[in-house]
């Protein structure tokens, strides 16, 4: 439906026109945080700078709001759950019979108002997942209803996203299903002060009268969410049909001044006007979602728009990338990227890839996992290693250029685990890494448990792969360059967590720069 899109445009609108804001998502499934869900099941895990796993959601919060989350921005009902649970095992209540109403809906409640309380934000935006009158939503339902009467009626509002089908066979909007939802939310104590309409078609004024009459909503309150061609299309949209001023009037707050979203219609320029088209290969296992690389997908979407350039990306499943194939898949594109993942499965492909790239000069990057490829392919094709691996995929491997970190050697938990959150990087002078960023010392977000092996270290360098980004701490490679080569980097951090709308990552925009001037040379 694009709750988590609204949610990001109504707290850009805000933001723009001058307010502080910040938004939290609210899942109703049991696991603690999506860290444990297959990308098919959930799309990408998204993590944040303190290290919490969470629904890819906020990723557009922090694209579009240009602002950091945190492991308060996603609750999940897993983790209301344990936490409820663990107060009873400490006997914090008092002998009382723990239930739903009022120890669950109290921890939701105490969850909404922790990023309010903290003093730093003007609007806290709180997402509901999933559908009214799903059963595992009705303590997260029966909270708002508690929150609005805890709060007051200037202090918090409802909108609630619907769908408005057209029935091209009738030639006609239905207004019943949202009647019918409404309806539910009221049998839940909450009546909807705004609906947020997602339609294909315009929203005529009849229909709006007939929403705002048997909905009990005044007719300015029935916002059009006509489907856009972007994303990002959608605050400029939102701002048109007057969403924050309905937002600041409920609230009775003033309206401060026209929303500043210069620098925003900039980019949508640039984006839909582009000089230059290139074509990149993204090498993966869940090509079929593309919400698995959610992330990458829009850090292309930004660089693209900053170097005035369409990025057309072509979705390439790994385990198509054979010997026989690779030249027919890989020749038609101008850059290669292997994204992130887990498991042995199209392992192989995702090599094949790396070295097509480095024997083809095609401009290439790699993340995670895609570094620990290029890695592996070199250390076979270079070195002559042949049976080189990770362990991950091969725990008998004779030369284990990539390898468990030791300190998750004697870890048994799956969940919230890995090596999280952000991490110092030292970049080395003059690589194409440090003239990217404009800097030598940079913080970027991991989530893995593997790394390179630096008993390979000084043999891969010699070899012409470079380690040109070092974790000062431990030492750990975060980032390979080989140097002869149009632009050939891996990194073991997750850059595409970072890009944003107003600043895209810096190693997006430069793989995108030397993909242009490649193909033009």
């Amino acid at each position: 439906m694009g709750k988590g899109i609204i949610s990001a445009s109504l707290g850009k609108l805000l933001q723009a026109k001058g307010y502080k804001v910040t938004i939290q998502k609210f899942d109703p499934y049991i696991n603690i945080d999506p860290g444990t869900l297959n990308p098919y099941e959930h799309g990408e895990c998204y993590v944040t700078d303190d290290g919490a796993e969470t629904d890819l959601d906020l990723g557009h919060y922090e694209r579009f709001l240009n602002i950091t989350t945190s492991q308060d921005n996603n609750i999940t009902t897993g983790r209301i759950y344990n936490n409820v649970i663990t107060k009873e095992r400490k006997g914090e209540y008092l002998g009382k019979t723990v239930q739903v109403v009022p120890h669950i809906t109290d921890e939701i409640k105490r969850n909404i108002y922790l990023l309010g309380e903290s003093g730093k934000y003007d609007f806290v935006i709180t997402e509901i997942g999933g559908c009214v009158g799903d059963i595992e939503s009705l303590p997260f339902i029966e909270a708002v209803r508690q929150a609005k009467w805890d709060l007051g009626p200037h202090n918090s509002l409802v909108i609630h996203l619907t769908l408005i089908p057209y029935l091209k066979a009738a030639g006609e909007l239905k207004t019943k299903p949202t009647q019918h939802s409404v309806k539910q939310l009221l049998e839940a104590g909450i009546q909807p002060d705004i609906l947020v309409c997602r339609t294909e078609k315009r929203l005529p004024d009849d229909i709006r009268k007939k929403l705002a009459l048997f909905c009990n909503v005044n007719i300015n309150s029935v916002i059009e969410a006509m489907d856009a061609p972007t994303i990002y299309d959608v605050p400029m949209l939102m701002r048109k049909e007057k969403l924050t001023e309905r937002v600041l009037s409920k609230l009775k707050l003033p309206a401060k001044s026209e929303p500043d979203l210069d620098q925003w219609k900039v980019f949508l320029g640039k984006l839909k006007n582009p000089t230059d088209e290139i074509t990149v290969g993204l090498v993966g296992k869940y090509v079929e979602l593309p919400d698995a690389y959610k992330s990458i997908i829009e850090s292309f979407v930004h660089a693209g728009a900053e170097n005035e350039c369409k990025v057309n990306l072509d979705l390439i499943h790994s385990e198509e990338v054979t010997d026989e194939s690779v030249e027919k898949i890989l020749g038609k594109v101008d850059g290669i990227l292997i994204a992130p993942g887990f498991g042995e499965r199209g392992i192989e492909g995702k090599i094949l890839a790396s070295k097509y790239a480095r024997e083809n000069k095609v401009p290439f990057f790699g993340i995670c996992l895609g570094m620990q490829c290029a890695v592996v392919e070199f250390a076979r094709n270079v070195l002559k290693l042949s049976d080189a691996a990770s362990t991950e995929f091969n725990e008998n491997t004779p030369y284990p250029v990539i390898d468990l970190m030791e300190e998750q050697k004697t870890i048994i938990d799956k969940g919230g685990t890995m090596r999280l959150g952000a991490y110092p990087c030292k970049l080395a002078k003059g690589s194409k890494s440090a003239m990217a960023y404009q800097s030598n010392l940079i913080e970027e977000r991991h989530r893995h448990r593997y790394e390179f092996n630096n008993k390979y270290l000084e043999e891969i360098k010699k070899h012409g792969m470079e380690p040109v980004g070092i974790n000062p701490e431990t030492q750990l490679v975060e980032i390979v360059e080989i140097k002869d080569h149009p632009w050939f980097i891996g990194t073991q951090f997750h850059p595409e967590l970072k890009s944003t709308v107003l600043n895209p990552h810096p190693l997006f925009v430069h793989f995108i720069k030397a993909i242009i001037k490649n193909k033009k040379s």
